[in-house]
């Protein structure tokens, strides 16, 4: 596992009021969006790409592009979602899949209740959404997931991190995978309710409000 932890003074101060309980879901939201396109910036920065034969107004060149197959993204229901608008702004064409995955309060396992992926990933780059890396299991399942169908390349981009959340990764993420994980940052520790300290509360709450 590959972790890259960002440091910029435009994180760290969109940081700050995201973590703010008193700042509105309006504004979580958006905020939320402009952390992930900076986050982005770094998660592709591997991206693979070919060259591409153009002309300018001045002269012919070769340029890069993209390679195909697309890049797939996959937000993780539901807080995932509020990650997917900041991400495709900076790589618009990238195939968007959804994975369905919900931590069982009582017993802390994941359960999948949804999903909609390729059945063949070989070969694609997948990117992961999920602003909250708590006890690590959701990414690990989700992660496990995307290789089960041919995906070899993962990184997953995360809002907050836990120190026994990473500690999961490496120790039950499969080696064979390529997996990087970028953060704005790595928090304390889990309270005894999984919950990140000091965090921001639950995401999903936040960005869409309480679901009873």
């Amino acid at each position: 596992m590959e972790l890259h932890v960002l440091e910029h003074p435009l994180i760290e101060h969109k940081l700050t009021v995201l973590r703010d309980k008193n700042t509105p879901s309006n504004t979580f939201r958006e905020l939320v969006s402009e952390l992930v396109m900076l986050e982005a910036y770094e998660a592709t920065r591997n991206l693979d790409i070919e060259d591409r034969q153009i002309e300018t107004p001045v002269a012919p060149m070769v340029g890069k592009k993209l390679c195909s197959p697309r890049p797939m993204v996959v937000p993780v229901l539901r807080a995932g979602l509020g990650m997917l608008d900041g991400m495709t702004r900076l790589l618009p064409t990238a195939e968007v899949g959804f994975l369905g995955m919900k931590r069982d309060e009582s017993t802390l396992d994941i359960v999948t209740y949804a999903n909609r992926l390729p059945e063949d990933l070989s070969g694609r780059q997948c990117f992961l959404l999920d602003p909250m890396l708590a006890t690590g299991g959701t990414l690990v399942a989700a992660t496990h997931y995307l290789a089960e169908r041919g995906a070899k390349d993962v990184t997953a981009i995360n809002i907050l991190a836990a120190p026994e959340g990473l500690e999961r990764l490496k120790q039950d993420v499969d080696p064979s995978i390529n997996l990087k994980v970028v953060v704005c940052a790595v928090d304390q520790k889990l309270n005894e309710h999984a919950y990140i300290v000091p965090g921001l509360g639950d995401a999903g709450d936040r960005l869409y409000g309480v679901i009873d």
